[in-house]
């Protein structure tokens, strides 16, 4: 299916229900017409980071259903599939196999071994310094052998996650292998993770190196134009990199997006929100909440240093329940990257500031992606954070089809699918987009199809949190009322 300018749902497998016949119940019952596609988070076996170690693309994981539970969905759905470009499970086959043989596996290519990379075997401390890690030191693992010996591998994650070596016939041969699988399986488009750091180079910092990134880009969109099915490449950095990219036609992500509209709600100040919609990409997604944090990074430079850490602070006064220690090494995660909070409690609960975030997301460029959690105004889960101190539980809540029935009975709720009901079917949205800054605390976004003489027009007064939405139809205006 091809994708359509219709909103998009973030979910794992098992968080809107139990599994995927559960999802698909939700999506044709309480989220009927709310969303036109999906993006299920990975629902290969994993051994870790909640599917992001996948160790076989060829399987779903059981306790998720199967493949035609996924083909089912694809029927009504466009559909995303993640695809992991820069590593595979420890648990993988692939690895397995690696550690029984050693230079005799199959695979033996697949991974990035630093006897092979660094000169002598390893980095010099000139080398770590430069690298974009995620870790404070070399990433590396020690992989030990089934005859003893032991060498290190490149792992910039978590250690279940172990590197690709981009540059091998053998990991060519394993991408086009997986990418053209779940092409045939449904997918109509494929997220690229951690895109960024497939490529490695000495010398640099291992991160978008370019112009060898270029080519890790044409790689998978020669191998699934055939298929019509698009790529989406994930990077959490300065927002230049995605006008790069998008000016090569590719789709992006909007990540700046999300603590803009928290500065500007927790300011009333419109300038840098409206300075951004003037300048970014047009065919991207745009998002206000993931499966991770709220990113930190993306707004360099679109905001001073100054106005993000007050941003920053604000979300840790304003917002419900919390904390900054949630997104420190106490809680496996960095500040630095991101603020582990759902957005509905980064906004301190209150119904009439998310609904107006909605609304500016739903009339931002872009096609909007609501995280599941987002979509039921959800609340941090301060229990399941403090059973698993991992900060990102906090906003990766499990939700029963019990708890989503009351849910979706919320007023906010409500609101925010009448929202999206109407973004999923004005044909305004397919059209023009031109924004304003009316003064410091008002704005006004218009969009304008002028094949179906459709305009959407939306006023804000970010001090007073209050937005008018209208369409125009054949000359003929009404106020939008969700």
């Amino acid at each position: 299916m091809k994708i359509k300018n219709q909103a998009m749902l973030i979910t794992y497998a098992d968080s809107l229900g139990h599994d995927l016949k559960d999802l698909k119940r939700v999506l044709d019952g309480p989220l009927k017409d709310v969303v036109g596609g999906v993006h299920i988070l990975p629902f290969f076996p994993s051994s870790g980071d909640r599917g992001f170690a996948p160790m076989d693309y060829t399987k779903v994981e059981p306790s998720f259903g199967d493949w035609e539970d996924i083909e089912t969905l694809s029927q009504d759905f466009y559909l995303m599939f993640d695809f992991m470009i820069n590593h595979i499970s420890a648990q993988s086959p692939y690895f397995k196999d690696f550690l029984a043989k050693k230079d005799d596996s199959a695979y033996a290519d697949l991974f990035l071994r630093y006897k092979n990379f660094w000169p002598n075997g390893e980095p010099t401390q000139a080398d770590i310094d430069l690298i974009y890690k995620r870790k404070p030191r070399a990433p590396y693992r020690i992989a030990t052998f089934a005859d003893g010996s032991t060498e290190k591998v490149w792992c910039t994650f978590d250690e279940e996650q172990i590197d690709l070596d981009v540059t091998t016939a053998t990991t060519r041969q394993f991408i086009k292998d997986n990418l053209i699988h779940l092409a045939q399986k449904g997918a109509s488009i494929i997220r690229l993770d951690a895109f960024a750091y497939a490529n490695k180079k000495i010398g640099t910092n291992c991160f978008f190196v370019e112009p060898d990134i270029w080519e890790m880009l044409e790689y998978p969109k020669e191998l699934l134009d055939p298929y019509g099915v698009e790529i989406l490449p994930e990077i959490h950095e300065h927002y230049t990199i995605q006008q790069k990219i998008a000016d090569q036609d590719y789709y992006v992500y909007d990540f700046a997006l999300p603590m803009l509209v928290l500065h500007a709600l927790y300011s009333g100040h419109a300038n840098r929100l409206v300075h951004w919609m003037e300048i970014c990409p047009r065919k991207q997604f745009t998002t206000l909440d993931t499966h991770d944090g709220i990113g930190v990074v993306d707004v360099k430079d679109l905001l001073t240093d100054e106005e993000t850490e007050m941003t920053r602070e604000a979300l840790y006064s304003q917002g419900a329940n919390v904390k900054k220690i949630y997104s420190t090494e106490a809680y496996n995660n960095l500040d630095i990257y991101q603020i582990n909070c759902t957005y509905y409690s980064a906004l301190g609960n209150d119904d009439q500031a998310y609904l107006l975030a909605r609304v500016l997301q739903c009339f931002a460029p872009g096609i909007p992606q609501i995280y599941y959690v987002g979509l039921l105004a959800g609340e941090n889960d301060i229990a399941l954070l403090e059973r698993t101190k991992e900060g990102r539980n906090i906003n990766r809540h499990y939700y029963d089809l019990d708890e989503i029935s009351c849910e979706v009975e919320r007023p906010v709720v409500k609101a925010l699918f009448n929202l999206l009901k109407f973004r999923n079917t004005s044909s305004a949205f397919d059209g023009e987009f031109a924004v304003r800054a009316i003064d410091d605390n008002q704005l006004e976004i218009l969009w304008s199809n002028k094949d179906t003489e459709t305009e959407a027009r939306l006023q804000v007064d970010l001090k007073a949190k209050a937005f008018t939405v209208t369409e125009t139809v054949k000359g003929a205006t009404q106020t939008i009322n969700f």
